[in-house]
């Protein structure tokens, strides 16, 4: 059982699994039978007796709308589950198998009724999920010594939690991307233009740098940048530096040649790295180098012997954008549910499979 795209409760036909059964046949080697749907008595009594070896694909869990437990309706009104309904839905999951194996990371933060509700006396992880927590696990609970984290993406606020517990962790930590200039302006009271400024996050900057000064973590902030007059692929570009800021109604959009350098430094003396958020707006390949760049330093890192892992979203596109997916320890084929991890806290998927009797 599995879901496609996001359906909202409703049955759409693009996200019909159907056409996933050929690929799964082609994979496995052998007849999988399609059901058209995943609850209700014709689902059951096909799983109820099925001669030896039989495998079933069940239809995309999300056309119920007590999978995610709401919805938005075809007409476009908000749709709700009850707990009774949920519990319903659930236990007709339940009555499909007499063993329930969890290989889904990618979901495993939310606590939809195919992560929790499945309540079989056998209960286990499946080889991806076990590989996902074994990397994160000797990351965050053995890592070997220095520990770097690289952390990017827009603000500061949306990454605080994962800061915080990365501190009480790491050794050092690499601060890039759009919530960097919101760090600088805050320490340095740099001139930063148009970029991206958080004024939540800006609140906690200082007490961020406090912390990792009492818990003597090493933070590495850009010292200069590649600059754009315009968010677009057809902008002009600049630089600057911390002492020259950047000019009103310009932009940061990347990290320049001597942070470049600099973080590459940083990169090759570490033993365990987790990288969860790009250095610039790698999208646009005015602004890709600095990515590319560490990306190339966490490669490098790896084939001298660190444990590197993609923490997964846009740090995992990048690997695959450059090709880098076999070149690094792990990636993470789960954004939401690899970022919960590294802000320290239990994934209910997890939690699921932990409860088993």
């Amino acid at each position: 059982m599995s879901h496609l795209g996001r359906p909202d409760g409703n049955k759409v036909e693009k996200y019909s699994l159907k056409p996933v059964c050929s690929e799964v046949s082609k994979l496995l080697g052998k007849e999988v039978t399609f059901l058209s749907d995943c609850v209700g008595p014709d689902v059951i009594n096909a799983c109820s007796n099925p001669a030896p070896g039989s495998v079933f694909l069940l239809e995309n869990l999300r056309f119920h709308v007590e999978e995610e437990g709401k919805g938005v309706s075809l007409s476009g009104d908000k749709t709700k589950a009850t707990a009774d309904q949920i519990k319903a839905f659930s236990e007709s999951l339940t009555k499909l198998g007499d063993v329930y194996v969890n290989d889904a990371f990618g979901t495993a933060h939310r606590a939809h009724a195919s992560m929790v509700g499945c309540q079989l006396p056998q209960k286990a992880c499946g080889f991806l999920m076990n590989k996902e927590l074994t990397y994160f696990a000797k990351a965050l609970e053995n890592p070997e010594r220095p520990f770097l984290a690289i952390l990017g993406g827009a603000k500061v606020s949306d990454k605080i939690q994962l800061i915080n517990n990365m501190l009480d962790k790491v050794n050092e930590l690499i601060i890039g991307g759009g919530m960097a200039y919101t760090f600088l302006k805050q320490i340095h009271n740099m001139n930063i233009g148009a970029s991206l400024f958080d004024a939540p996050g800006a609140e906690i900057v200082q007490k961020v740098m406090e912390t990792a000064k009492a818990k003597h973590v090493a933070i590495h902030l850009p010292v200069d940048f590649v600059t754009a007059d315009k968010f677009a692929e057809d902008a002009n570009t600049g630089t600057a530096t911390i002492e020259s800021g950047i000019p009103d109604g310009w932009m940061g959009l990347d990290i320049g040649p001597k942070t470049i350098e600099e973080f590459r430094k940083v990169i090759s003396r570490a033993k365990t790295i987790v990288w969860n958020g790009p250095m610039g707006v790698f999208e646009m390949d005015k602004f890709a180098a600095g990515t590319k760049a560490a990306m190339d330093a966490v490669v490098e890192a790896t084939k001298n012997g660190a444990t590197t892992i993609i923490g997964g979203g846009d740090t995992a596109t990048c690997c695959a954008k450059w090709n880098t997916e076999d070149k690094v320890s792990h990636v993470s084929t789960g954004g939401g549910a690899s970022l919960e991890l590294l802000e320290g806290k239990q994934l209910p998927g997890v939690v699921a499979l932990t409860d088993a009797h």
